[in-house]
């Protein structure tokens, strides 16, 4: 069996790209002969080192470009990556091989999975993102700072202005969904979808061709197991991410600002200075290792999850778990099926501060409430831990059953 890997970065830049690059590397050293295909430099030290091949297209992200119109271009339909993807596929037996997408809408687009397509290789995507079928990749409106429940790609989608920039750019990621879907033929042409949450597939379902086969996949977690953290001698609610209004940090900042708690934010981003004007006794701590995250957590009463979108899981929320840190999340977004209410973590109203400062203080002020959650979570959490070995046993599965269909 060969494996593509196919990722936007050929380095770490958030939790789709780290799957996507640590499972490539674990398939390597497992014997597989795997290849990682990215568009964007430069190319992370361990996959060098790893004995697995390496195809960069050398480009921007097209965010980043300083030439905007060849950015938008490559943005709907990357000609330079196609064209490198069909040498790839030259020297790969078809009916041996599988290519694997986990990112493409940052700079690769849907082309080189047209050009497999095509050919007659099977492709298999995992839904990090919801940019199979939103064009903003969220389903939620920016502007209005909610969950978007419109179809889409339908006729209210295309008047909708819920992009983050502007309605011009809601326009541009209009057209490119509708050239990803009819002229990339995502997602009729994909063999095989891995979602990670139930939720998330239940977001996905009137989108995804009733031929697809779709599996249910937990993203892999490495935590080593240790003595879980004394939550309940703890003070401090932790935030792990980006610093943005879509990761409902102004949400967590109001919360905290109400019962003039501790509060955290381990991450960076465009509303640094907004948490800093609600709470000004918040820190922001700018990116972090994430040895140095982990640190941030064993300090943690609680992880606050205060996303505002579905999300497709939610990371931290696990890796919280794993240490024996409780977690808050909104009853809106995938996080919640990884936390029971009351029972390892527990629920408030999605994008409602108050409810998030109120399950806070039952935090503040039931010391052995949060040791409950603690160990409860911690216990879930090992009892079937999501280690690389299982993720890698329940990929290959899928690769099997699809090149054997």
């Amino acid at each position: 069996m060969k494996i593509v890997i196919l990722n936007d970065y050929g380095y770490l830049n958030g939790g789709a790209g780290q799957i996507a690059l640590s499972s490539a590397i674990a398939l390597a050293r497992r014997g597989y002969d795997t290849t990682v295909f990215v568009a964007v430099p430069p190319i992370m030290p361990e996959l060098r080192a790893s004995h697995l091949d390496v195809v960069c297209c050398d480009q921007h992200d097209i965010l980043t470009d300083p030439r905007r119109l060849r950015a938008a271009a490559q943005g709907i339909w990357n000609v330079k990556a196609a064209r490198r993807m069909d040498q790839l596929l030259d020297g790969l037996p078809r009916g041996e091989t599988i290519l694997h997408a986990h990112t493409w809408s940052k700079s690769l687009s849907s082309s080189v999975l047209r050009t497999a397509m095509r050919r007659k290789f099977p492709v298999i995507c995992t839904l990090h993102d919801y940019f199979a079928a939103c064009p903003n990749g969220t389903f939620f409106n920016f502007p209005q700072n909610r969950i978007c429940r419109l179809r889409g790609l339908s006729c209210h989608c295309l008047r909708s202005n819920c992009d983050v920039r502007s309605y011009p750019q809601k326009l541009w990621r209009f057209a490119r969904n509708m050239v990803q879907k009819h002229l990339g033929h995502l997602p009729k042409g994909v063999s095989h979808f891995i979602v990670v949450s139930n939720f998330c597939q239940d977001v996905f379902a009137p989108y995804l061709p009733a031929a697809a086969g779709v599996s249910r996949l937990d993203n892999p977690i490495d935590m080593p197991q240790s003595e879980p953290v004394e939550v309940h001698e703890n003070r401090r609610f932790i935030a792990v991410g980006q610093v943005t209004r879509l990761k409902g940090v102004d949400i967590f900042a109001r919360a905290a600002a109400a019962l003039q708690a501790e509060a955290v934010f381990v991450g960076e981003g465009p509303c640094r200075a907004e948490v800093a004007a609600i709470y000004p006794s918040a820190l922001v701590t700018g990116w972090k290792s994430r040895g140095e995250v982990v640190q941030w957590l064993r300090t943690a009463l609680a992880l606050v999850f205060p996303s505002l979108c579905f999300e497709t899981q939610g990371l931290a929320v696990l890796e919280a778990a794993a240490l024996g840190v409780p977690a808050i999340v909104p009853d809106t977004c995938a996080a919640r099926e990884m936390v029971g209410d009351g029972a390892t973590g527990l629920w408030f109203k999605g994008g409602d501060a108050d409810d998030l400062a109120r399950q806070m203080r039952r935090l503040l002020d039931d010391a052995a409430l949060a040791r409950r959650l603690g160990q409860a979570a911690y216990d879930r959490f090992h009892r079937q831990a999501p280690t690389m070995e299982h993720h890698l046993d329940g990929l290959l599965k899928i690769y099997e059953a699809v090149l054997g269909a």
